[in-house]
């Protein structure tokens, strides 16, 4: 039974990443754009699919342009709007949760 659960999960993780679409996503293309000597496809593919699981559209939209402007997520961080911080909040999940799985 314990086999069978886990297989079930295994396949519950494996789904979004299966039925994803083939056209890559905008932190995935801010990411290989960017200058960053560790961008690569697989790289910037994995960050988009820690993104697509942890970022809503608008917020992956957001954190897109901190490829292109790292001066725009400091201003975000020094913030003191309420919709920054809650932002802030989510793109530092996102952060540490694709430098967790990402690491490689």
């Amino acid at each position: 039974m314990k086999t069978i659960l886990f297989c079930v999960a295994l396949a519950a993780l494996a789904l979004p990443v299966s039925t994803a679409p083939a056209h890559a996503g905008q932190i995935e293309r801010a990411c290989l754009r960017s200058d960053r000597d560790a961008a690569n496809r697989r790289l910037c593919a994995c960050i988009q699919q820690v993104a697509d699981m942890t970022l809503r559209g608008g917020d992956q939209r957001r954190a897109a342009t901190f490829f292109r402007d790292p001066d725009r997520a400091h201003e975000t961080w020094m913030s003191k709007r309420d919709g920054d911080d809650a932002f802030w909040e989510r793109y530092k999940n996102f952060g540490a949760t694709a430098e967790a799985y990402c690491a490689g």
